[in-house]
Order: C-alpha cells, then structure tokens, then sequence
C-alpha cells in the first residue's frame, strides 16, 4: 500500500506547480473542481480512499479528544466535495460512535449521508441501531429497526433487534423492550439464544421472577438451550432466591455436559460460545407472549418461593416443591422437563455419568464449575446450609474442583449456620490441598469470632489478609464492636492504627462505635472530673472532626451514642447542647427515636441527681406529644428518690397504667428506691409482698435494694428476713446479696456468725439444687482444700469464662476454710439457717422502731 501511495504520487507530481493534496481542500472547505487532479482514474481512486480514510481517522480523534466542534467541521465539510461517496466512506465514524456511544454524532452523519443520497448497508444498521440504543435514544432506534424490518428477511434481521434489547437490558428500559417485543411479532421474527438472554436480562434487572419462568417456559417450549444458557437461568433464578429450580437446572447442565461432546469456544471478547448455529424459533401464532411487565412480583426467601394472592394467577404450577430435600432421586421439576427436548434427568451416581464428565473439554468443566458456585453464593444469601453441604458432595463426585471461590461460599455459608469453629475445619483442610483461602474468606472468618466475643482470634484472621481493601470495613466494624462489648479500647486502637496504616477510610458505622469506645473515659462506678470532660471533649471533638473530612453526616445511632457518653460522663450542659443539636439536624428521625434520645438524656440526668431537669425534659416529652414506654417512666420514678416524694412517684405510676404500661419487676425496684429513701422499710416489704400479689417474680436485684439500704442502716433483722425470702423464692444469690449479710455481721462483731452465713449463701450461690452440688463435691473440694500456693488463681482461671459468681462462691468457702470453718455441703442443716426459716414460718415481719417511719411523704407531686 505504501509503494502504491508513492506511484500515484510521483505520476500526479506537475513540475511546474506543487500538487495540492484533496485532504487539504476537504479539511479548508476548497471545492474540488479547482484542485488539480491526477491523470490515471486508478491512482484517483486510490487518493479517495485513502484521503477519506484519513479524514474519518481525524474526525474519530476529534470524537476522542471531546473537540466535537472541529468533529463537526470537517465532516460539514464532506458537502463541499464532488466526489462520489458510499456508505464505506463512513464506516469508521459509525463504529466509533456505536463504541462510544455517541447517538447525537450519529444522527448527524446520518443527515449527511441522507443529503448525499448514500444507501445502507446491514453493517451501517448495525453501528446505527447499536449506538442510538445505547445512548438512550429508544425510540430513534425503534425507527430504524422498523426500516431494517421492512426491506430484509426475518433471519437476517433477528441479530439487529438482540443488539436493541441488549441495551434496553443495560438501562433497565421495560418499556423500549415491550416496543421492540410488539415490533417483533409485528414482523414475525423468532427469538434466538441471544434473544432469550437478553429477556432475561431484562427480568432480572426488573426484579420480575413470573418473567423469568416465561421465559423458560417459551425457551424450553421449542428450543434446547445450551449448557451457557442454562447457566444464565442458574444465576438469574439464584439472585431471586429460588435455589430448587435453579439446583434442577443444573441437574439439567450435568446431563447435558455428560451427553454432548461439544467443546466451548473462545469469542473476540474472551466469552465462552457454544459451536452449534444459533438457529432462532420460528414465530408461532400458538404461543404465548413473555410477560415482562410484573403484574405481581413475588419475594421469595430461605431458598422457596413466597406464596402470595396472585401467584397462582401468574404461575399456576411452576416449580411446585412437593418435599423440603435437595436429595436427587426425591427432586420434582415438572415445569423444567415438561415439553422440552432436554435430556432426561440423570442420577450423579451414575456411573457413566462420571465417565463422560472426566473426558468433557475443561470449558465445559468451568461452566459446570461456575453454576455451582452460582449456587452456592446464593446458600450464603438465603442461609441454606443443607444445600450448600450437597452441592459440595457432588463436586466431589463429578471430579469437579472446588475453587477458592467455591470454598468461600461454603465457609461462609456455614458460618451461620454450624458456626465459626466448623468454617475453621474447612480452611485447614483448604490449607492441607494447598489451596490459600481469599481474603474475603478470611474477613468472613474475622467477623465470626468477633461475633462470638473470641477478639483475639478475630484479630488474627484479620492481620492474615494479606490487602486489607474497603470491603473488608465491615470485618473492622465487627471487631470493634466486639471491643465495645468487651470494653477493650487498648484493641480498638490497635484496629484503627491498622486502618490508618492501610490508607482504609471509616463508615459511618465506624464512627458510631468510635463515639461507644472512647466517649467513656471512666469506668462506669467512677465519677467523671475535669480532667476526664477535657479529655472526653478532646476525643469527641476529633472524631467529629474525622466525619468531616470524611464528608459522613451524623446518624442516629452515632448522636444517641455521642450523648450518651456525655451523659456517662457527667457533662450534662454538653449532653443538653447536642440534645439540640440532634432536633436540629436529624429532621427525618421518627418520634419513637426521638423519644430514645430523650431516654437517654433522662437516664443521665437522674444519675447525674438532676432530678429538677429530668422533670423539665419528661414534661417536654408529653407536650409534644412524644411516645413513652416503661424504661422512661421506670427512670422518672427512679428519679423521685431525689425528691424524695413518694407521692410524685404514685402519680408517674397512675400516668403509666394510662398510657396502658403495666409495671415490671424494674418499676416495683424503683419505687421500692423511692420508700428506702425515707427508711420507710414497712413500705419496701409492703411493694415486695405486692409486686408477688400482681404476679411479678422478683429479682436479685430488687432483694439487694433492700439489703443495701438495711445494711447501712444496721438493720440485721431486715437482712435476716429478706436472705430467707430470697431462699423461699428459691433465687440464687448474688457477691452483693453476700457482701451486705457478711458485712453487716462483722460490723456488729458476730464473727461466727458472719463466717456461717457466708458459707451458706456461699452453698446458695453455687446452686441451689442439692443434687447438683453433689456431682461436683470432689471436685470442688480438691479445688477448695488445695495448699499449692497458687490455689485461687487455679480456681479464678478455671472459672473465669461466664462463671464468675461460681469462682466468688469456691473463694469464699476457701477463705473460710482457711479460718477453721468446717466445710459442710448441707447447708440446710446450719444452724443459722435454722434460724432465718423458723423466723420466717412464724410469719413474723422484721420489727421497725417508730421513729424510723417517716411521717410525710411531702405535700404535693411533682406531676
């Protein structure tokens, strides 16, 4: 081509003037008439072609540079030539633009090409249909596709309007597809394989599952899909959670890979193809037209299809599931096998099943393998840990090898169902093949043990991920919620240093728990001081801060948070300023979480003893009309003892039964609060004998209120009567309940007795069931008669997991072995305990000496 260019050079070279090249004069806007032209019409020929060539070549980098202006020139510029143009001569610019997509460019070389009289070709339909479509001019397209329809068969037009449902599928367009669906059939044109994908396509970007079902329905009805195909219906019907029709599909593709011998191959764009001619179905006036408009869309879950009103309207016996197994030989798919041309369903077991698999090209073997996996994502999604197990299973029967994709869908589909410890089995046997688990696999991993509360091991899979990438934020959340729940701050800032040093950027969930973790500086039975507020306003103001910069906007849950920690803290002129901050700029919150908000403030303020601005903020509360619940009016009447008024108290527990809350064990332990203010402990037993009358079982805590108060006071009978009434109610004790009997005998030098009745209730703790006790005597005795001098970190180790109260109880009778008491396992039979039921079956209450009765209550009620 080069030696051709500089022959015609040299004959259209005139010596006496340069030759002015016919680019120049299309690109300057010369006419053509004046250029000099070349004596040999072959060599004319050649120039144009190569000069137009050259001209699109610079109209395309125009198009690529964004310089549509000089695009648009020198293409007006076609106009100013004589020479005889075709179709060819715009090929490229149509391509680029159907690339592109440039639709606007597109119609104006159309309207040139128009001008100029230039036919069209199938190509030129292609380029045109394609980039008007995917530029969104449906309708534009349409026409076009209209005009194809009219001059070419239905064979050879088919391919045009798959390219235009292609599109309509890429921006979810239902309505251009149902238009290009009526043109169809206005044509009478088929549908081909790409014509079904497309449709199905569409149906899933619709959310339209009776679609879905049409279209296999119409594509089984007269046509065998391929083994690409029906892996496309796997993934379709796996996004909408229908896991029993798509596991018989691919007991379909088995079949289908065992019978056939094909061997996929490679398209252009790297895309597996089936060898067999894509013949399309013949248009028959007999069948039905695919509903891809959803009449009603059904929300399946758990892997079954949801049952609604319309479901029988819309698909009648569909993928009817007669049994809850995934077994093979009791699966049922009447719809899948009824009037298709596919190969009857094939037990895996099958030996020459097996056989035929082994020989299969290894693209088959992929597909097989990505079906698979299609399915077992989906196990993930829906929680269905028994049809993961079976799908694994026959992989390893059809010799099929698991993946470390596959192997991900697995882990974390047990995960949630067998639990995390199970998933670590099947890593390490991933690690004895040699296979690396993904990250994912390990960030899965990670959020499992931190959801167990095992940090330490969730911290390890964590440090494993080798790129730690934005999508691994919800791992890092887990743990340093775990870290919240533990309150192990020294961990969280471990995780976040980890996060900076990876450049990973936080999420507003990260921000709420950062407001959790380090808002609190105290632990929670320490008061806050000046120096632990500065540090909080520190802290919070460089979270705050940090959302900045990050452009995160606070939530509700990170603002309940945040005031929160100002109200553990003390701050309550800060916890009253966000207060109003969050009315301010969580204008979409619904009133009960505005009423949260204000529970929280509450809360704080009645620990705070603001109980003048409790009052103000609750009375706020009802005239604006906000919902209330148990918890506020627990904490208002909590609030009272600060009063203290017990009559203000009445009138919150009036104004609860008519809000229509019935009080809790929680209520009866806050008034009971309120009457030990003023010594009135008539008045505590009388609410303890009321809360059993109501029906309400009582509590620990509700004993130890009583026990605390008596204590302090040096009221030793009170705690006499209240420890036997926690042992008729058959209650186990608590270090508290212990503490405040111990103690209030030891005050009053009643040693023996002291160390007898911690003993017993020490007994109590343990169990209160006697024979239970007794399984575990020899036990407990090597434990507590032990003189290794290292006996009570024995005995706190070995019960330091969740059995706290029971490493206090082993301690306590250990001390007082050590004091010479005589370890007894029949706590009964104590003479102490003797005593506290005697007295108590006497039906004789604790005697209260007048003056510890109060007189008054106040005079009115705050409410």
């Amino acid at each position: 081509m080069q030696r051709i260019l500089s022959r015609a050079a040299r004959r259209c070279t005139n010596s006496s003037a340069a030759f002015k090249s016919p680019l120049a004069n299309v690109a300057s806007g010369v006419h053509s008439e004046d250029a000099p032209t070349c004596s040999n019409e072959y060599d004319n020929f050649t120039w144009k072609n190569s000069l137009v060539r050259s001209v699109q070549a610079d109209i395309v980098n125009a198009l690529r540079r964004g310089d549509r202006q000089r695009a648009s020139m020198i293409l007006s510029n076609f106009q100013n030539t004589d020479w005889e143009l075709t179709k060819d001569d715009f090929s490229h610019i149509l391509e680029y633009c159907a690339e592109a997509p440039d639709p606007l460019f597109v119609m104006e070389t159309l309207e040139l090409m128009e001008e100029k009289t230039i036919g069209m070709s199938k190509g030129i339909y292609r380029y045109v249909i394609r980039a008007l479509s995917r530029g969104g001019y449906f309708k534009e397209a349409l026409h076009w596709l209209t005009l194809l329809g009219e001059k070419e068969s239905t064979h050879a037009t088919l391919p045009f309007f798959n390219i235009f449902l292609n599109s309509c599928g890429s921006s979810a367009n239902l309505k251009a597809a149902e238009c290009c669906l009526e043109t169809m059939e206005n044509y009478f044109l088929g549908k081909s394989e790409i014509t079904y994908c497309e449709l199905l396509k569409i149906a899933v970007l619709q959310e339209n599952l009776p679609a879905v079902y049409d279209i296999w329905k119409d594509c089984t009805r007269y046509y065998s899909p391929s083994i690409i195909m029906q892996r496309k219906f796997v993934r379709a019907l796996t996004t909408f959670g229908d896991l029993q029709s798509a596991y018989h599909i691919l007991q379909h593709m088995v079949a289908i890979a065992a019978q056939s011998s094909d061997h996929l191959r490679l398209s252009s764009k790297r895309r597996y193809q089936s060898p067999r001619l894509d013949i399309p179905v013949l248009a028959l006036s007999e069948s039905e037209d695919l509903k891809l408009l959803p009449d009603c869309n059904l929300q399946p879950s758990q892997g079954k299809l949801a049952t609604g009103e319309n479901s029988a309207d819309v698909q009648p016996e569909l993928f009817e599931e007669k049994t809850q197994s995934f077994e093979i030989v009791e699966l049922k798919a009447d719809v899948l096998s009824e009037g298709n041309n596919l190969a009857d369903k094939v037990g895996l077991e099958n030996g020459s099943v097996l056989d035929t698999l082994r020989i299969v090209g290894s693209a088959v073997r992929r597909i097989l393998r990505w079906s698979f996996n299609d399915l077992m994502h989906a196990c993930v999604q829906f929680n269905n840990c028994q049809l993961a197990e079976q799908l694994f299973l026959e992989m390893q029967k059809l010799r099929l090898r698991p993946s470390k994709f596959t192997y991900d869908g697995f882990v974390k589909t047990v995960i949630a169902s067998k639990g995390v410890a199970y998933a670590v089995k099947v890593i390490e046997v991933m690690e004895r093949k040699g296979i690396k688990p993904y990250n994912d696999t390990l960030a899965a991993l990670s959020e499992g043990f931190s959801k167990d509360l095992q940090l330490d091991l969730a911290e390890d899979f964590l440090e494993r991920i080798s790129e730690i990438r934005p999508k691994h934020i919800r791992a890092v959340n887990a743990l340093l919620s775990g870290c919240e729940i533990m309150n192990e701050p020294e961990r969280a800032v471990r995780i976040l240093a980890k996060m900076k040093h990876v450049n990973m950027k936080a999420t507003l969930r990260t921000y709420e728990l950062l407001f959790s973790l380090f808002g609190n500086i105290n632990v929670p039975y320490e008061d806050g001081n000046v120096l632990s507020h500065v540090e909080v306003s520190k802290r919070i103001s460089i979270i705050e801060m940090d959302m900045l910069n990050n452009e995160i906007q606070h939530s509700f849950v990170s603002m309940k948070n945040l005031i929160r920690a100002f109200g553990a803290e003390g701050m309550i002129e800060e916890m009253l300023r966000y207060l109003n901050v969050a009315e301010n700029i969580l204008w979409d919150i619904n009133p009960y979480q505005k009423s949260d908000l204000y529970s929280v403030v509450l809360h704080a303020l009645v620990q705070a003893k603001e109980s003048h601005k409790a009052i103000m903020i609750f009375k706020i509360m009802r005239s604006c009309g906000l919902p209330t619940n148990i918890s506020i009016y627990t904490t208002m009447i909590e609030c009272c003892k600060w009063l203290p008024c017990f009559k203000s108290a009445s009138a919150l527990l009036s104004l609860m039964l008519q809000d229509g809350f019935h009080p809790t064990v929680v209520t009866y332990t806050s008034l009971l609060k309120v009457a030990l203010t003023k010594d009135d402990f008539e008045g505590a037993l009388d609410l303890l004998d009321t809360c059993k009358t109501e029906g309400i079982e009582p509590d620990i805590k509700m004993f130890n209120a009583v026990l605390s108060h008596a204590y302090y006071k040096g009221q030793i009978h009170v705690i006499e009567y209240i420890v036997e009434c926690i042992h008729r109610e058959k209650i186990q004790p608590d270090p508290s309940t212990l503490w405040y009997t111990f103690c209030v005998y030891e005050e009053h030098e009643l040693y023996n007795t002291a160390i007898e009745a911690l003993q017993v209730l020490s007994m109590r703790m343990i169990s209160e069931d006697v024979s239970i006790r007794g399984d575990k005597i020899t036990a407990f005795e090597d434990l507590i008669l032990s003189e290794e001098p290292d006996a009570e970190l024995r005995i706190t180790r070995t019960f330091e997991a969740g059995e706290e109260f029971l490493a206090t109880a082993l301690l306590n009778l250990r001390w007082c072995a050590i004091m010479g008491a005589t370890l007894s396992w029949s706590p009964e039979e104590s003479l102490w305990a003797r005593r506290l039921a005697s007295s108590h079956d006497d039906n004789r209450r604790p005697l209260i000496s007048p003056s510890e009765v109060p007189q008054s209550w106040g005079r009115k009620s705050y409410f």
